[in-house]
């Protein structure tokens, strides 16, 4: 579930004038807002079955979400290690950044070859 980036207090401090990203940030989009956030996070001992139906059920929701690839981004440089963000559970997000970090130092090895 998604939490507020900074205090109302903060943002009426902000000169109104000029125009920030932060006014609003891709999270107030989210199509997970008015969803209950233990569909997205799980209890404490939750039963396998109960899990997976669980995520499912997440995943559904993420995938009508107009931010879903800024949420998933969020979470995959944050990073996130519990939850479903971006419509990933944190064991599919930990396979993304395993293989980013592969493919980066592919991308390395043959650059110092040449140089």
């Amino acid at each position: 579930m998604l939490h507020p980036i900074e205090s109302s207090a903060t943002a009426a401090r902000r000169p109104a004038a000029q125009p920030d990203v932060d006014d609003n940030p891709w999270h107030t989009s989210a199509a997970c807002r008015s969803d209950e956030a233990g569909l997205f996070f799980a209890p404490s001992k939750e039963p396998t079955a109960a899990r997976l139906a669980r995520e499912e059920q997440a995943k559904r929701v993420c995938a009508r979400c107009p931010v879903l690839l800024e949420c998933r981004e969020h979470a995959l440089a944050q990073p996130e290690p519990y939850g479903v963000w971006g419509g990933l559970t944190a064991a599919e997000r930990r396979v993304v950044l395993a293989r980013r970090r592969r493919r980066e130092a592919e991308i390395r090895v043959p650059a110092r070859i040449a140089g």
